[in-house]
């Protein structure tokens, strides 16, 4: 990578996948105040708006000295007509996802390539997509390659039976989800593989908190997980802690994590987001989350 990738991250996801909410000024807006925020990696792919994200994210990049920035993108689902995607791990379909991909950023590299979700489709992926992206790190048309996905299981396959460079987790290592990924990041620490951690918010609910319709993993959360929201929540205002700043702030605390990934659908948000990473955290209040048995003991956290 040509550039550090630094303690978060910008995802493109919300810029591409809500144009009813973002039109593209207030996605260039966001870009933007991305940079004179210090954020130098963003990460996006074709299936967030079907290749909308990527366009966008060109648009910003254009004319931008490419060596102080780090991008990545996804492949193994195509772009089709009607606007979606569908999945694609074949040989060809992963060189041609990946030209369009540069086509849409507006350059001949990109820094990171990963395998986009290829929880159903291990045997396409493992044989046929992999090689290629082999390839074209070893022919420099790449800089890294991985995978990215919400489970640890088949992330700790790629990472014991491949070389890859780097590995995307999402929801995986939250607040809510503290222990999963332990045997995967053991894995990539003895294998030299980065880790990125996307998701932190488990779809939502870390930084709603227990709402009604609070969203977790993506679907409505069920009622023990509010209930663990809330009390997590009634200790943070304890100790003047928002939720969304403890849940930044755990994330990025682990040791194998070299970024996290923050969305954001407007400058706002990001500043906001960004303002919550940085909020400070007083011992106590991990303390107090230990004895009511919502952190555990053995948990990385970070220094007051």
């Amino acid at each position: 990578m040509r550039a550090p990738l630094g303690p978060f991250a910008l995802g493109t996801a919300p810029l591409g996948i809500l144009p009813e909410l973002v039109d593209a000024p207030a996605a260039q807006r966001c870009l933007q105040r991305a940079e004179e925020l210090g954020i130098r990696y963003f990460d996006t792919a074709p299936f967030y708006g079907a290749g909308l994200a990527e366009e966008r994210l060109g648009a910003f990049l254009a004319g931008r000295d490419p060596t102080r920035l780090v991008v990545s993108t996804k492949v193994g689902r195509s772009v089709v007509p009607g606007g979606t995607t569908v999945f694609d791990f074949g040989r060809d379909a992963i060189r041609r996802q990946l030209d369009e991909s540069l086509r849409r950023l507006g350059t001949d590299r990109v820094d990171i390539v990963y395998l986009h979700d290829p929880d159903d489709h291990w045997a396409a992926a493992i044989d046929e997509a992999w090689p290629v992206l082999a390839e074209l790190r070893a022919s420099g048309a790449v800089g890294a390659v991985g995978a990215g996905m919400n489970q640890t299981a088949m992330l700790h396959r790629f990472v014991r039976e491949t070389d890859m460079d780097v590995i995307l987790l999402a929801n995986r290592y939250t607040l809510l989800q503290q222990y999963e990924a332990d045997e995967l990041f053991a894995a990539c620490e003895r294998r030299g593989v980065t880790v990125v951690l996307g998701a932190v918010l488990n779809g939502g609910i870390l930084a709603t908190g227990a709402v009604p319709g609070a969203q977790y993993d993506y679907r409505p959360a069920p009622p023990e997980v509010l209930q663990r929201v809330s009390r997590m929540e009634e200790a943070g205002r304890r100790h003047g802690v928002p939720l969304v700043a403890a849940a930044l702030r755990f994330a990025a605390a682990h040791p194998a994590a070299a970024s996290v990934l923050i969305g954001a659908k407007s400058a706002g948000e990001l500043e906001r987001n960004l303002a919550a990473a940085a909020h400070p955290i007083p011992a106590a209040f991990w303390a107090e989350l230990r004895e009511l048995g919502l952190l555990g003991a053995d948990r990385p956290v970070p220094a007051a």
